[in-house]
Parts: structure tokens; sequence; C-alpha cells
């Protein structure tokens, strides 16, 4: 393995205004499978969060309640918690920001930038509600927007059209408290001068990774930093105000009676503040005892890795403000912040009235398993900004089909005969000679600390692989043993750059290449017609502990994303927590515990139970109190593209559309995103056919798999030769290319009416 990493890793605070819901756990389940791997991998990582607990709605819903505000966030903390410990997300410190170590590095950011110029305080005009009698922050004045004339937008930005501006922009505005009309009244703020020339050049260089060795900002992000940004002759970036007039909850600004942070300020701040708590009060294991140091990670000139998981209605908030405070108050800067999509279900944004605005304590209380949820977004996070969609029928069938059709039906299938027929103990096995010889020399060639794991390289790092790896090679030998075992064990490379990128669908995808391949070779060998056939016994026994050995190396890959079900594995394999180096190693002539059964199917009742259970509890009249942490929740709203025009049977008619079976799959040299296809119709000549899906599909994933085609679409020359059709794929903004694979039972060239 590679020199140790020294890794710490946030994701974002959760506001404590309210219970974690299905959208909020993308990002924290992303955020643990990806720790979790660095931890597997032998990197001392750490992971620190807090509930976000400052502004005016924390004030407002505690009067509300009776009660102070240090109780009630107090109480929303151990709910946090206890939703995120139910769906095994593993912190090494959940904080709150209302803590004396979120202060201190609030208020010595702040003197900093003080000392350095950069704040300045001046008389502002603001909105006043006269019947409570407090200044209203940006989020609880709505009215129209400005420019494109949507109704019913906050005073900071318009969720419409994606403007921001100051809250005396709106048109026609009101309080969201109150409904009275506010009135304008002046206030000294104090404000962040972003303006400043110092400020400007520092984030067009480090939003562009010139400041970097590696971009901190994933491409799309950047490109939305620049429009932020803005050119050196339009500088569109004005100074930030970062107080709030009393009452307010949160900490008083230094020397600035009845003035308070804003939320925001203090909120990224409450990273340091975690990770000090843990520094000040819990030993790492990784360190033999050593106790942290702060400095080691947040320092100026720090070697350590510091990763930020959020959602991408807060990038603005990390990629410029949160950068800028740091880069001026002698802190370290991000090496990476990492922007993820919302959540949508069943195709649309989250919905109260459809009982799909759903509640981590619901589907807990349901009595779902927080895994089948865990492996369901890991299908579809691929490390974008995209959108990914919750599709209710969708997840039944993927958790039922690949976790417990084919995961857990290897060792279902294989462990009860060791237990049986063998004492429970596996036979005598190794990799033969020359698989031996081979892998030692892939070791070789392919070092850790040699391989690039940005996002796009991942295609060079896959030609070294061996070809086997790819589907190449004997094909009459895909069944010998030792063959089988060492390319479970090659695939952990393409598998470990997945991760480490983030690019969690390709990873799983690559996983359930493996497990259908071991599902293969057990129905192949069919270990319970052995065990009824005179003189098959040693056969049966090496098919078995085969079989369970892939079966290991199957549960080490998918250890990040199942953790519970990996610990109930490991169990029943009589093995210590496995860990990624753990590859190579071999089950021989070892002994293992009954087997159990490891995980249930879903049932679609339980899934239309947890819909109907979070109707009612959702439907209340009252609205939530508006703060600017609201992500992926119901204001978050995905528009499908727009329905094409009306069209007649008879037209549609004009379209063949036939069963294909995709006979080769080729890389098209100096093509960007096209793969060459030759496609079986049933014709006397196949056909080929260039499609755009280099993005999403490695050839061998294709191979002998069934799609479908436009057969009658005229040909059409390309600089790479004739495309004689084209498959179907479906895509938009979410993701995509989704190549179409029909039913089990069709054949090569029937038509599809």
């Amino acid at each position: 393995m590679s020199e140790q990493r020294k890794i710490l890793v946030t994701s974002a605070l959760p506001y404590a205004n309210g219970p974690i819901h299905l959208g909020h756990l993308v990002e924290y389940i992303q955020t643990d499978i990806w720790v979790r791997f660095q931890k597997m991998r032998g990197h001392e990582c750490h992971y620190v969060c807090a509930d976000d607990t400052h502004g005016t709605p924390i004030m407002l819903r505690a009067e509300k309640e009776g009660i102070t505000p240090e109780e009630l966030i107090a109480r929303v903390h151990g709910e946090h918690y206890r939703d995120f410990r139910g769906f095994h997300v593993e912190f090494d410190n959940y904080d709150t920001t209302h803590s004396e170590e979120t202060r201190h590095y609030a208020e010595t950011i702040y003197q900093r930038l003080k000392e350095r110029g950069l704040i300045e305080s001046r008389a502002i005009e603001q909105y006043y509600d006269p019947v409570k009698e407090m200044f209203l922050p940006d989020r609880f004045i709505k009215g129209e927007c400005p420019k494109c004339h949507a109704q019913d937008q906050y005073g900071d930005s318009c969720e419409a059209c994606g403007t921001t501006y100051t809250p005396t922009d709106l048109i026609n505005p009101y309080s969201a408290v109150s409904g009275a009309a506010p009135v304008r009244k002046e206030s000294v703020h104090y404000f962040f001068k972003l303006s400043d020339p110092v400020c400007q050049q520092f984030l067009r260089e480090w939003t562009t990774g010139q400041r970097t060795e590696h971009p901190p900002l994933q491409p799309e992000a950047a490109n939305k930093m620049q429009e932020w940004l803005g050119s050196e002759s339009d500088n569109r970036l004005s100074d930030w105000d970062i107080s709030r007039d009393a009452p307010y909850f949160g900490f008083e600004i230094p020397d600035a009676p009845g003035k308070y942070f804003y939320v925001w300020l203090d909120a990224p701040i409450g990273y340091m503040g975690s990770f000090q708590n843990l520094c000040d009060n819990k030993l790492t294991d990784l360190t033999a005892g050593d106790r942290l140091i702060f400095n080691d990670y947040w320092s100026k000139d720090s070697k350590t890795e510091l990763y930020h998981f959020i959602g991408k209605d807060i990038l603005y908030f990390h990629a410029l403000f949160w950068p800028a405070m740091l880069e001026h108050s002698d802190f370290r800067t991000p090496t990476k912040v990492f922007a993820h999509g919302f959540l949508t279900v069943n195709g649309e944004k989250m919905s109260k009235s459809r009982g799909t605005f759903i509640t981590a304590d619901s589907y807990l209380k349901q009595g779902l398993n927080p895994e089948w949820l865990r492996y369901y977004y890991a299908c579809k996070l691929n490390g974008t900004m995209e959108d990914i969609d919750l599709n209710l029928e969708d997840f039944v069938a993927r958790v039922n089909s690949d976790l417990v059709g084919k995961y857990v039906n290897i060792a279902a299938r294989t462990a009860n005969f060791i237990t049986k027929q063998f004492d429970g103990r596996l036979s005598s096995f190794d990799l033969n000679e020359q698989e031996r010889s081979e892998l030692d020399v892939y070791n070789k060639h392919v070092k850790q600390d040699e391989i690039d794991w940005e996002a796009n390289s991942l295609e060079d790092d896959y030609r070294i692989l061996p070809r086997r790896l790819e589907g190449g090679g004997d094909k009459g030998a895909i069944y010998n043993p030792s063959n089988m075992v060492a390319r479970f064990i090659w695939a952990r490379k393409r598998i470990e750059l997945l991760y480490e990128a983030r690019d969690f669908s390709k990873a799983i995808r690559a996983i359930q290449e493996l497990c259908d391949l071991a599902n293969q070779y057990v129905a192949t060998m069919e270990p319970w017609k052995l065990a009824k056939q005179e003189g098959q016994s040693e056969k049966l026994h090496e098919v078995c502990t085969v079989s369970l050995n892939l079966f290991r190396l199957l549960t080490l890959y998918l250890k990040p994303v199942i953790p519970r079900l990996a610990k109930q594995a490991e169990d029943f394999l009589n093995i210590p927590s496995l860990q990624w180096s753990d590859a190579e190693k071999i089950l021989s002539r070892h002994s293992i515990n009954p087997y159990q059964h490891l995980m249930t199917r879903i049932e679609p009742r339980q899934i239309q139970a947890l819909v109907e259970a979070n109707k009612p509890t959702l439907q209340a009249t009252e609205q939530p109190e508006p703060h600017s942490e609201q992500r992926h929740a119901e204001h978050q709203q995905h528009a499908i593209q727009p329905i094409a025009d009306t069209i007649g049977i008879e037209e549609f008619g004009k379209i063949d559309l036939r069963i294909a079976r995709i006979v080769k799959a080729e890389q098209v040299e100096k093509a960007d995103k096209l793969l060459k296809l030759t496609l079986d119709i049933g014709e006397e000549q196949p056909r080929t056919v260039f499609a755009g899906i280099k993005s999403a599909y490695e050839p061998a994933q294709l191979e002998g798999k069934l799609t479908v085609m436009v057969a009658n679409l005229a040909p059409r020359k390309m600089k790479f030769g004739l495309s004689e059709g084209m498959v179907l794929a479906a895509s938009d903004e979410r993701g995509g290319p989704f190549v179409l694979f029909p039913d089990q039972g069709a054949m090569p060239g029937m038509r599809i009416k």
C-alpha cells in the first residue's frame, strides 16, 4: 500500500429546525461510503459534522414551543444523531455549532479579517417587521423576483431563475413571519469585503485550480463559479453582509453589542469546531494513542487532505465565501469541495401529499432495512452534480435482484453443503502457479502511488488491467477455479479507483458483473447435483470452497456500502473485519459458521405502507420555517424535458424497432463519446452502429446482451465508418445514457410494437 494519507472529511451541517429526510441522506450516505472505503484502505481518515444551530428560525421555533433555543437544539441534535446512526452513518464526531470551539474560531477568523482591512461597517437600510418588531433576515422576506417576476421568492435569491439580489430589490415584499408589509429601517452592519482586489484575485485562481495541485472543484462547479465571479473587468462579487441585529440566536460579534454573526459565517466554521472537539476529547486508534493535533489539519502549510461533501445549492457559500475566509485568516483551504445533486422520488420532487417526503425516522420505524437505501443510493451516485431519482418500484426490484437474488444467493446455495458434508471446513485451495505469478506481476506494475485517482484518468487505468478482467482470454477456462478467484482479485484495482472518484454507480456495476459471474459458476457447477452423485465429493468441496471465496471478495468490495450486512457475512465466514488489503487472501482449510439467512427481500406492501405513513404526518397546514439550508427538500423541483408534439399511429408505425444482440463492443480510437457496436438482428450479416455511450459503459459490459435498435434509420457516414442504425438509450440532466435492455425471452430480430 502507498504511504498512509491523513484525511479530514465533512458533510454539510443539517439545520436544527426539522427532521432528517431521505433527501438529506443522499449526502451523508455518500460521504460515509467514501470514508469507510478510506479507512478500509488503512488511511487515517476522520469524519466530522455538527448541527447548524443558529439563526432566526431557531429563535422563533423555540419561542413558539415555549422553550429556550438551547433546549430546542439539544433535542433536535439527539434526533438527528439517532437518525444518522440508524442508517449506519458513522461520524468520528457529531457536534453542534453552538459550542465554545466554534465561537473561538468564528471570533479568530473575524479578528484576522478585520486586521487585514477586510471587514467594514456601514449603515444600511433593511426591512423591519413592525408587528414582530424585528429586522427580517433575507429568508423571512418574500415577494416577486425583480428579474423573472416569479412570485413568493425569498429575499436573497430566486429559486425559479437562480438570480441573487438584496431583499430591497424584491417587488411587493411581505414578512414571512407576520405577513405584514415590512418597512425600511437603517442599521449598522458588518461586511466581509469580497469585492477587495486581493479576494477577487485569490478566488479567480483558487476556483480554477491555479493554487492547488488538483482542481478543488468539479468542472461544472468551477464553471458556475466563473459565472458568479465574472471577468476581471466585470467584477460581480459584492461584499458579504456577515452580521444580524438582535433579537437573534447566535454568537455576538466582539466589540459590537447587539450585533450577531450571520448563521452562514459560523456554520462552516462548525467543521473546525467539531474537529477541535474531537482533538480535545477523543483518541484515535490510527495514531497509536497520540492525540490529534488541530493545526496538523487546518494550518496554512498543512499537508493533510480536507474534503467537504455538500449539496449543489450551497456551493456559493463553500466555493467562494468559505475559501476566502480561510485564506485571509491564515487557515488552509479545502483540498476538494464535492457537490452532489438533489433527490427526486419517482421522477418528481419530494411531495407531502403523495407521501414521498419521507423522513429517516419514518423509514426506520416501518421496519425497512437502512442498507437497502444505502445500496440503492450507491447504484445512482456518480460523483457529479446530477440529481438522482429514488424510483420506488425500481428500488424494490434492484435490491431484491442484486443483494438478495445475486450476492446473498451465492452463500445461500453453497454454505450448507460445507456445514453438512464437510463438518464446516473448506477444502485446501489456492491460486495455481500461473495465476499467482500473473498477480504478482500485476501488483508490481500497478502500484498505488502510480495511479492518478482523478475520474478523468480511469479509462487509462483500465487499459493496464489484465485482459481476463474485461472478458478476454480463454473462454473455455472461465470456470477454472483458480482463474475465477484471480479474476475477482484483479477487479480490486478497478473498483478501488471508482470508489476513490466517488463514482459509486460504476463501482456497483463492476461488483455486480462479478456477482453475475459467481452465480453463473454456481449454476454451471450445480453443487446440488454433485451432492447426489457418487465419487463427486471432492468436486463438491472445491466448488463450494471457490464459491465462498468469491463471496468473501464480493463482501469486501461491498463493505463500504453495506457495513452491517458485511459484518454478518464476516461472522458467518468466521473471519476478522475485512480490510482492502485482504483481497489476495484465500480461505483454505478454513472453518465457517452455520449459515443463517443474511437479508430478506423487500415486499412492495412495505413501500406502500411507508408512503401511506408519510401522508398524514406531513399534511400540516403550517409551512416550515424558511432557511437557506432547506436543500434536497420540496423546494427543489425537477422538470422533465417537454413532451414532443403528438403523432399518429401511422407515423409511429414507420419506425422499425428491433431486438438486437450486441455481438461485439469496441472502443473507437480518438472518439470521446462513441463505442462501436456489432449488432445481430437476425439478418444474414450483422450491422455496425456507433453509439454515444462510452461515458457509461465498458465494452465488456455490453457484449452478449440484448438491446433495442432503430432498424430502418438511414445509414449515416461518419469519419469512423458507416453507422447502420441507432440503439435506444435514455438520458437527461439527472444522468445517462442508460441503454435499454429488453426482458428475458426476447430474441434478435423481434419487432417492437
